[in-house]
């Protein structure tokens, strides 16, 4: 075949669609070829269901495996942080013949490496001390007139609360100023 006679193609082409005729009328003729051939694709298709099948349900106990995991492991970083501040207090207890004011120094200096963990994981403080009160962040446990600080204000914190990434771990108990 010379691709430079463009005759030369048609004619090859031509033969070739004849002879895939000349098959399809044979197979046409032969119910067993035409069966045989649709078996074929049925299995095929069949097969193909079963790969996708499995890889469904692989992925699926992949996802199970890897939440199950998450839920075990979710405070292994805080954990470690916290191993930190244990051991600073443990420290503290163990000092023998320190002075109180070396004892106060050390559990101030223990509290702002707990806090600092903390916030490093998000979890905030919440004290509202003068602020509005917000039933939202803060829990009422009394009132009582104050010339201090406006109505409906936060006169004392008996109980810091806590915000865990902005949603509330625990609302501040606090004593709100009366009218």
């Amino acid at each position: 075949m010379n691709p430079d006679r463009p005759e030369e193609v048609v004619e090859d082409t031509q033969a070739e669609a004849t002879e895939a005729e000349v098959e399809a009328t044979d197979v046409a003729n032969d119910p067993d070829a035409v069966l045989a051939e649709l078996q074929a694709k049925a299995d095929e298709n069949w097969e193909r269901y079963l790969r996708a099948a499995a890889e469904t349900e692989n992925v699926r106990k992949r996802s199970a495996r890897d939440v199950e995991n998450a839920h075990k492991f979710a405070l292994e970083r805080i954990g470690k942080e916290l191993l930190g501040v244990k051991d600073t207090l443990e420290m503290g207890i163990a000092a023998d013949g320190a002075s109180v004011e070396s004892l106060i120094e050390g559990s101030n200096a223990t509290l702002k490496l707990l806090g600092s963990t903390l916030e490093r994981f998000g979890i905030v403080e919440v004290d509202p001390a003068g602020e509005p009160f917000d039933p939202e962040f803060h829990e009422a446990i009394s009132m009582q007139p104050s010339d201090d600080v406006e109505p409906n204000s936060v006169v004392a914190v008996v109980q810091k609360g806590y915000t865990l990434n902005g949603r509330l771990l625990r609302p501040a108990m606090v004593i709100v100023a009366s009218e």
